[in-house]
């Protein structure tokens, strides 16, 4: 008995349309709706927001974040998944155990953790004390550059594995032929391998942006209230001020604005889809 495709497709459907794009429509229509909840219809939340350069700041300053973040884990991660993808077999798991070890825990033990290790008296101030690099403890915790410390590895395995994957991929024979042609290391690397990588090196940018601008918990332990991003002011006003309308508008206008930056980084990817 032949089993009809749009069957099995079925199930899933209904689970995304129920968990997905049900709350989606909730969430919409919350923000149109009055404060009062008297069931009429508004635009006042999202001009309230495009009017406040306060609120402005907030979701720019929230998208530059990704992109800092996002810079850092290109820079460590691009090394080390090509590290990965040429060491012996044996290796090679090892290195991608120490990879994935981040996902398997959680996300607040690791902050807490963090916030050890970038505190006043933390390791990584001894350290620099040790050495002499500072006369006095860096201010690490509670600023942009922690959170961008930490956000760089909380979400350094979502840029390595794509870019393991596009790598693993590739026939080691251009590489070869690019050196038999005159070119060094550098020049192989610039003008072979990194175009060829250039799927997995999206893939893993749009994940890693993606998550680094959406994590609450990091940004808020590790920034505090003084920095204050999307996700944290979307729970103030939600939870603090009780204005669930105006939270649901901010959270409909973050979600278009992140959705905006991964398109654009998708059309840019559709340059290198016939290296793939």
């Amino acid at each position: 008995m032949r089993l009809n495709t749009s069957s099995l497709v079925l199930p899933l459907a209904a689970l995304f349309v129920a968990f997905f794009v049900a709350p989606l429509c909730v969430l919409l229509a919350l923000s149109f709706a009055t404060r009062q909840g008297a069931g009429d219809f508004t635009l006042a939340h999202y001009l309230t927001f495009f009017g406040d350069r306060y609120n402005l700041s907030i979701l720019g300053e929230t998208l530059w974040l990704g992109v800092k973040a996002t810079a850092v884990c290109l820079v460590f991660g691009f090394p080390v998944a090509w590290l990965c993808a040429r060491a012996h077999a044996r290796w090679q798991s090892v290195l991608i155990f120490l990879v994935i070890l981040p996902i398997l825990t959680s996300v607040v033990v690791r902050t807490f953790a963090w916030i050890v290790i970038l505190g006043r008296q933390g390791v990584l101030n001894q350290i620099v004390l040790a050495l002499g690099l500072s006369t006095e403890p860096l201010r690490l915790l509670f600023t942009e550059t922690g959170v961008i410390m930490v956000l760089a590895q909380v979400q350094m395995p979502l840029m390595v594995l794509p870019i393991l994957t596009v790598l693993s991929r590739l026939d080691s024979n251009l590489e070869d032929a690019s050196r038999a042609l005159g070119a060094g290391e550098w020049r192989t690397l610039w003008s072979v391998t990194l175009p060829l990588s250039m799927p997995g090196i999206l893939a893993g940018c749009i994940l890693t942006y993606a998550a680094a601008i959406t994590a609450f918990v990091t940004q808020t332990l590790i920034g505090g209230a003084r920095l204050i991003y999307m996700p944290l002011h979307i729970y103030q006003q939600a939870v603090g001020a009780n204005n669930w309308p105006f939270a649901a508008a901010i959270s409909v206008i973050f979600m278009v604005a992140v959705l905006l930056v991964v398109s654009a980084l998708n059309a840019y990817g559709r340059r290198f889809e016939r290296y793939v």
